[in-house]
């Protein structure tokens, strides 16, 4: 290999680079669009579950019990209804996800029984809204039950006995506030390095085809190594930037915690990057227009890294067959890693395993990429 002709290739390669502007919109915009968008707008947490009240009694009682939903600040009231129809109607229109009916002798069976029972309806048709709603409200109703219940003993001179009863001290670990941005923005970084490399890649060897100016490149003493990575070293420098954009706003924007070291995190991210940008290469070699080679990266990226990675799925929750498809999928590995080293601090030795998985996808891929190239035009 000689390396004043490989340079030579990446000094043309990135002068290609920097006179075509979708090729640095891609580089540079998608990157900071990706982290904004993804970063502010996906979020598993629900808050402020619009919540409307059918309060039959209108109680000082009642009216606790609603106060400790919303001063719960998992429930924003929405609506105050005064029928029974407008419950079904509140429902219809999407006023209300959830709906809470206090009956019109709430009081009286507290005062007599020290317990009474109220009715909360939810809007299911958003199944993974409803099961953390309703979660909260059982949690909601548990601490104004325990209010309630110890105020009637107080006023019947009853013990509040705790015989039998037992206490959950839960304690979270690596991600004390449970804040869904902690788990989801590596995820994110992951998709976009994925994305942008694959992306920048896949128009390398089809730009040759559709300028014309494949003859030439045939006609130079470049061998076919050199062709590969002369074309790769300018992406490669690319991507290490963009990695480092995405991650230092992962850190000092979103304020995810960073607790491992930057060694792992440098090295397993310069596997990734030799993964996605092969994939991209192989790609352009095989599909001889931009428009489709395009078009193929980012089915092959886009799709697997979202669904199949754990970026917002959880892999241990799918299906057992599912779950061995994920493993070709690369991106899993990457989201493993990023979150091992985020929240975590694993170390390299922590990690063996994903990053053994990613090592091989790297090799593979180099080899498929370095076989793929043929100086012909057949």
């Amino acid at each position: 290999m000689n390396l004043r002709r490989l340079f030579a290739l990446a000094w043309k390669e990135s002068l290609q680079i920097w006179r075509d502007p979708r090729s640095l919109a891609i580089a540079l915009l998608m990157p900071l669009m990706q982290m904004g968008i993804l970063g502010y707008g996906v979020s598993l947490d629900i808050k402020r579950v619009p919540l409307c009240v059918f309060d039959q009694e209108n109680s000082q009682q009642s009216r606790a019990m609603v106060n400790s939903f919303v001063a719960s600040g998992w429930f924003r009231l929405s609506r105050r209804l005064v029928r029974d129809d407008d419950v079904r109607d509140a429902m219809d229109r999407g006023s209300c996800s959830a709906a809470l009916v206090i009956p019109v002798d709430f009081s009286r069976r507290l005062s007599q029984h020290g317990s009474a029972a109220v009715q909360a309806i939810f809007d299911a048709t958003d199944v993974n809204t409803t099961n953390i709603a309703l979660g909260y409200a059982q949690g909601a109703l548990a601490l104004a039950s325990q209010q309630m219940y110890a105020r009637w003993a107080a006023a019947h001179g009853v013990a509040a006995t705790r015989v039998g009863q037992v206490d959950l001290e839960p304690g979270t670990w690596f991600n004390e506030t449970l804040d869904s941005r902690n788990f989801i923005i590596p995820g994110v970084v992951a998709v976009i390095l994925a994305l942008v490399g694959a992306q920048l890649t896949s128009l390398t060897i089809s730009r040759e085809w559709e300028r014309g100016t494949m003859e030439q490149l045939i006609s130079t003493p470049v061998t076919a190594l050199e062709v590969m990575l002369g074309k790769l070293l300018p992406y490669f420098a690319i991507g290490m930037l963009d990695a480092g954009f995405c991650l230092a706003t992962a850190v000092f924007w979103f304020h995810v915690p960073f607790r491992g070291d930057l060694f792992t995190l440098l090295i397993t991210t310069l596997l990734f990057l030799v993964v996605v940008l092969g994939i991209g290469y192989l790609i352009s070699v095989r599909i001889r227009s931009q428009l489709g080679a395009s078009q193929v990266a980012l089915l092959l990226t886009m799709l697997p890294a979202n669904l199949l990675s754990g970026y917002t799925f959880p892999i241990d929750q799918m299906p057992g067959a599912i779950q061995t498809l994920s493993l070709v999928v690369y991106a899993r590995y990457y989201v493993s890693i990023l979150r091992g080293v985020f929240l975590k601090g694993s170390t390299i030795d922590d990690l063996w395993f994903p990053i053994a998985g990613l090592s091989l996808y790297a090799l593979l891929i180099l080899w498929l990429a370095a076989r793929a190239f043929r100086k012909r035009l057949d």
